[in-house]
């Protein structure tokens, strides 16, 4: 998908551990496989190039295909996976990935065989702690523009966090309402439960941007930040809040 994968793993390194980092990249690599833009095989190229009904290609496609209609519906066409007349699910596929792959490591957490586990692909991330164990995630949320600054810190037990913006992949972020790249230096950070949900609304939230909120009352999140020249709107709890200060967000 044309980024990176990291997995971290809290406990002592056993062959249970191995097998379930082996399967957890396995995973992101064979959605890669299939959901890819970046290679002429993989299914959603196949559906591009050849024309191909989704009944013809994997499984997997029509679940995504699914989610991004409700979340285009949801967002009221702030994502919209057809904008480019063809089927592209970039902007929530990553989430939806990533969580399926941390589930290779459920048995282990369950059972309490490792303390917490975490999988970040491209700077999004989902993070998991056993019952049985304290451990506190604290991820920091670097400023756009102002190098080895921070905008904000996360802590949490288990749950997802997902940054969409201009910062790291410059002016790559296009309003299917419009067709217009966003302009100037945006990004938004979003909290949830898991990292299909997280990924899938900080895209609506950065192309949204500043001044447009009204997506909020319907997003299925638990906080986040939209930041734009130089301003910051924060929300929790599908409310706007003007001084954020909680264990979430701070």
């Amino acid at each position: 998908m044309g980024t990176v994968a990291s997995i971290t793993v809290l406990g002592e390194r056993t062959v249970a551990v191995e097998h379930a980092i082996a399967a957890c990249v396995a995973r992101l690599r064979d959605d890669e496989r299939v959901f890819s833009t970046y290679r002429d095989d993989s299914d959603i190229s196949r559906l591009r190039d050849d024309a191909l009904e989704l009944g013809d290609l994997d499984p997997r496609v029509t679940e995504v295909a699914e989610l991004c209609r409700d979340l285009r519906e949801r967002s009221g066409g702030r994502f919209d996976a057809h904008w480019r007349g063809w089927f592209d699910p970039t902007g929530i596929v990553k989430g939806w990935s990533t969580d399926a792959a941390a589930r290779a490591f459920d048995d282990l957490l369950a059972r309490g065989g490792i303390e917490a586990v975490g999988v970040n692909v491209g700077g999004d991330m989902r993070l998991r702690t056993a019952p049985t164990s304290d451990h506190v995630w604290r991820i920091g949320v670097a400023h756009p523009t102002h190098e080895g600054e921070l905008l904000a810190t996360v802590r949490f037990v288990d749950g997802a966090v997902a940054t969409s913006g201009t910062s790291e992949r410059g002016a790559h972020l296009i309003d299917p309402r419009t067709g217009v790249h966003l302009s100037g230096p945006v990004s938004a950070t979003v909290i949830a439960d898991d990292l299909t949900t997280a990924d899938a609304w900080a895209t609506v939230a950065a192309i949204a941007g500043i001044d447009d909120l009204d997506w909020m009352p319907v997003a299925p999140v638990a906080s986040g930040l939209v930041w734009e020249h130089g301003r910051t709107r924060r929300f929790a709890g599908r409310m706007e809040v003007s001084a954020f200060r909680d264990a979430l967000l701070d």
